[in-house]
């Protein structure tokens, strides 16, 4: 029979292999971006729903994306993008050769690599469609619990910044920095 003692120490032992890893909310997003472009979809579910803004964003996300959601795209309702933040596209297919990988922490800050394959139905060119999607997530600890604090989607050797777009769609009330006024008077 255990002791108390032994019990506490065995569930000690096994804490870390409990604890979520910083791949985690990656993946979990990765999971929707997966069915979101399947053949059978993913209706009514959304990166930024609640559940999903309560527990895998960090503070700081979380509330960048609150004020850019106040300048929805689309009149009818609906987020600030017209676009899929995560696959930066509004066109693809059923993600392929999926590959999630940890590149190391610097200064509190883990780095999640996600490449995949969103073009390959499109048969016109192959350069386009043997194309590989590359993201990288930002993902801290808060709470105890590994978070993503931004997203930056690689285009032409580029990372960009969810984060900095959704202050900048915040700051110039929904309008894209190219299209803002500048004007005092055309505000």
């Amino acid at each position: 029979m255990l002791g108390t003692r032994t019990i506490a120490a065995l569930l000690l032992m096994a804490s870390p292999a409990l604890a979520a890893g910083p791949e985690d909310p990656v993946k979990s997003i990765m999971d929707l971006a997966t069915k979101l472009w399947s053949d059978s979809g993913a209706e009514g579910q959304d990166y930024f729903d609640k559940q999903r803004l309560d527990t895998l964003y960090s503070k700081a996300f979380v509330s960048a994306y609150q004020q850019a959601a106040k300048f929805p795209i689309y009149d009818e309702a609906g987020g600030p993008f017209g676009y899929d933040i995560v696959t930066n596209s509004q066109d693809g297919c059923p993600l392929k050769d999926l590959a999630i990988v940890n590149q190391g922490e610097k200064a509190g800050v883990t780095d999640i690599k996600v490449t995949f394959k969103l073009y390959t139905c499109f048969d016109d060119d192959p350069t386009y469609k043997d194309g590989v999607s590359e993201v990288h997530f930002d993902v801290i600890m808060e709470n105890g619990q590994p978070v993503i604090a931004d997203i930056h989607r690689v285009i032409e050797g580029k990372a960009d910044s969810l984060i900095t777009e959704m202050q900048d769609i915040a700051k110039n009330g929904g309008a894209a920095p190219d299209d803002a006024p500048t004007d005092p008077e055309q505000k």
